[in-house]
């Protein structure tokens, strides 16, 4: 089997802040992100390798990641209209018989590191893929096990092309963000340190533990190496505290066991015409184009 791993949250921002119409529920209420998640849901569960999957969701954008660094992403500057479809996009999920991680502590690229990292490589899973384009998780990517999927470019990065696309090799993503920030979530990486020095330090080094603190000792060629390895040495504790930030958890509380129970096995009928009905979502109810048996 195949297990896909969808961040849902990429989804909903990217169906939010797509040019498609908006969509309205009962009462007027804004659910384009909720739709657009539903239907690219349903377009996955029509192909038929995607017999078992997992959805995760930042239920509360605020992680424990905040209480470290205060200037980690929040939800300010989200729209309010956004934000409160999230409930509702679960609740969807929910109804059409899809297994649902809704993160509050942690963030949903933990619950998708943890799936990764919990079924990677079981006996009856041939490959898991993360479902998102997102940078971070490609850390999870291991060859033969676990890839990251971009479905809208319709793309899938190994641990090759993860090397060729970042530069660095899986296991040194964290690494990199350390040293070269992450404006999406928030923290601004270190003084100098730009992605091609980064790339090409890491790629001889690995880990920021194995960089030698003298620019002397390095064997490769990087410009302005001197003031790159002081910067590093000044700043040793704000890299490793980005680099925590940037590292996946793969701790998440995730219920399930084993990979058969992500097995989806349709939508169970009346409740996802339940949905539809007190959501005002009538015209979606046929949308499913498989029921759950009984």
């Amino acid at each position: 089997m195949e297990i896909h791993l969808v961040d849902a949250t990429y989804e909903l921002f990217r169906a939010h802040f797509s040019p498609r119409p908006r969509v309205r529920g009962r009462d007027g209420a804004d659910l384009t992100a909720v739709t657009g998640l539903v239907d690219t849901l349903l377009a996955l569960l029509r192909d038929e390798r995607a017999t078992h999957v997992g959805c995760a969701t930042d239920h509360v954008i605020r992680s424990f990641r905040n209480d470290l660094y205060a200037g980690y992403k929040t939800d300010a500057g989200v729209p309010p209209e956004l934000l409160a479809q999230f409930p509702i996009a679960e609740d969807a999920m929910t109804s059409l018989g899809i297994v649902v991680w809704p993160m509050v502590e942690l963030e949903a690229d933990d619950a998708l590191a943890t799936a990764a990292a919990r079924w990677g490589g079981s006996p009856d899973v041939e490959r898991v893929l993360i479902c998102t384009p997102d940078k971070d998780l490609a850390q999870c990517v291991r060859d033969g096990q676990v890839v990251l999927h971009d479905r809208r470019r319709r793309i899938t990065y190994d641990a090759d092309a993860v090397r060729e696309k970042w530069g660095v090799p899986p296991a040194s993503v964290a690494d990199r963000l350390a040293l070269v920030g992450d404006a999406a979530d928030g923290f601004p990486g270190l003084p100098g340190w730009g992605a091609r020095s980064a790339e090409t330090v890491l790629a001889r080094y690995g880990h920021l533990e194995s960089i030698p603190r003298d620019a002397a000792a390095w064997d490769v060629s990087v410009r302005g190496a001197p003031a790159l390895a002081a910067t590093l040495r000044e700043r040793w504790e704000d890299a490793l505290l980005f680099r925590t930030l940037a590292t996946l958890r793969t701790d998440a509380p995730l219920p399930q066991s084993s990979p058969g129970d992500l097995a989806w096995h349709g939508a169970p009928r009346e409740a996802w015409t339940a949905f539809c009905a007190r959501t005002g979502l009538r015209r979606m109810e046929t949308r499913p184009h498989r029921w759950a048996p009984g």
